[in-house]
């Protein structure tokens, strides 16, 4: 049998074609009983591309990709685009909060969709990922939690796409601890309040007529732990002042809809634990007998959102707050204090006593770290503050016995010999 050659001479294998015009063609089964068919114009790695012709893989390795795709019974199909997986991942995403649902959908639609969404999945590689992430991070200047939250968004969709043999591998596989890497990011860790840093903010608030209407809200906030989302949807009914207890079964969360309006709206808690019942402090029942008090006077909030009526925190609109308010009057509050405080401790020749920038979310890991410095059942601590991971708890609890360490250190200093 005549074997086939190519125009230098060299002997073609089964299913390899040269066309009149030079370009190399490798034909293969395309599992529906059809063909398909790749092209080069050239043969292997060491031949030149002519001049004015594309540049692509050789024909002889484009063979290799397809005969091992055939074998790990990946599916060589071109028209399967990013979209369409992502598509039909997220309908069938079922188990999702409408919340995170929307959020999911808001960054893939804004970041994705049509930056990547239309290209093959088979075309998607590690690189291209990497550049996807990078020209966020540096053209829209994504800082490491959005760029997580990206990840989170997509790696699944490609793991379904290595599950369903149109891909060997995930592209995103390991990219997060690799962009850390390259941009020296440092994931800036959350420190409590010190004990004098709490009693200043809160003495500040109590004591200043711009901002005294928050301590209420801010004091059940330090005194409980609870997430900001749980303390804004806290309702009348979920209080037993008789018992002295906080039911909390629920959260207020405000986001941007698919209609792209922001709403609120009533979500289960973050977690299966976070399902809890959280004791009162004296003052933490006191802080809302005195809303309560104070609404009985001037009206109780009549918002009603998804079925849940009777909000215990109002803004002067009568309405339930948006989250970002609280932080925004934590921001002024800090604001004006470190003004102030720096003013008063320069007449009287001292360092002054500063107030770092929080959120909202400080104060629940202050309570966290208050708590752990005065408990030491970790189990107990972890159920207060509705941690699913225990390990959560520990990280707290080790950073608060790590502070409680030094200061035995300091008080020892020098009261016994040791050199």
């Amino acid at each position: 049998m005549v074997k086939r050659k190519d125009n230098k001479g060299r002997i073609l294998r089964d299913n390899e074609y040269q066309k009149s015009n030079g370009r190399y063609e490798y034909r293969y089964p395309d599992g529906k009983g059809g063909l398909k068919s790749v092209y080069s114009w050239r043969l292997v790695e060491t031949d030149k591309t002519p001049t004015g012709k594309k540049h692509t893989a050789a024909l002889r390795e484009l063979e290799k990709t397809i005969k091992r795709n055939i074998e790990d019974g990946i599916i060589v199909q071109k028209n399967v685009t990013l979209n369409a997986l992502w598509d039909e991942y997220i309908v069938n995403k079922t188990e999702l909060k409408q919340s995170t649902r929307t959020n999911y959908k808001y960054m893939y639609n804004h970041y994705v969709r049509d930056v990547l969404g239309n290209m093959n999945v088979s075309a998607i590689k590690y690189s291209t990922m990497k550049n996807f992430f990078n020209d966020l991070i540096v053209e829209k200047g994504f800082k490491a939690n959005s760029v997580e939250v990206l990840h989170t968004v997509l790696h699944p969709v490609f793991r379904i796409a290595v599950k369903d043999g149109y891909i060997r591998t995930n592209p995103t596989d390991d990219i997060i601890s690799e962009l850390k890497r390259s941009h020296d990011w440092d994931k800036k860790k959350r420190h409590a309040l010190t004990i004098e840093q709490q009693e200043a903010f809160i003495t500040y608030t109590a004591e200043h007529i711009k901002y005294c209407h928050w301590l209420p809200l801010l004091t059940c906030l330090l005194g409980t732990g609870c997430r900001i989302g749980e303390m804004l949807g806290l309702r009348w009914s979920d209080i037993d002042f008789k018992e002295n207890l906080i039911s909390i079964n629920h959260s207020l969360v405000y986001r941007q809809q698919d209609s792209g309006k922001c709403e609120f709206h009533i979500t289960t808690t973050k977690t299966r634990n976070s399902n809890r019942v959280i004791p009162m402090f004296k003052s933490v029942k006191n802080a809302l007998l005195s809303e309560k008090r104070k609404q009985m006077q001037s009206g109780f909030c009549t918002v009603e959102i998804d079925g849940y009526t009777g909000f215990v925190w109002k803004n002067r609109f009568n309405t339930v707050f948006n989250p970002q308010s609280v932080n925004r009057a934590i921001d002024r509050i800090v604001r004006d204090y470190n003004a102030e405080e720096i003013l008063q401790a320069k007449k009287e020749k001292r360092e002054p006593l500063l107030l770092p920038d929080f959120s909202n979310h400080v104060l629940r890991h202050t309570f966290c770290t208050r708590l752990c410095e005065n408990e030491t059942d970790l189990k107990l601590i972890q159920e207060i503050m509705g941690h699913a991971d225990i390990s959560t708890t520990m990280d707290i609890y080790n950073e608060s016995n790590t502070e409680r360490k030094k200061a035995s250190f300091e008080r020892l200093e020098g009261t016994f010999k040791i050199s």
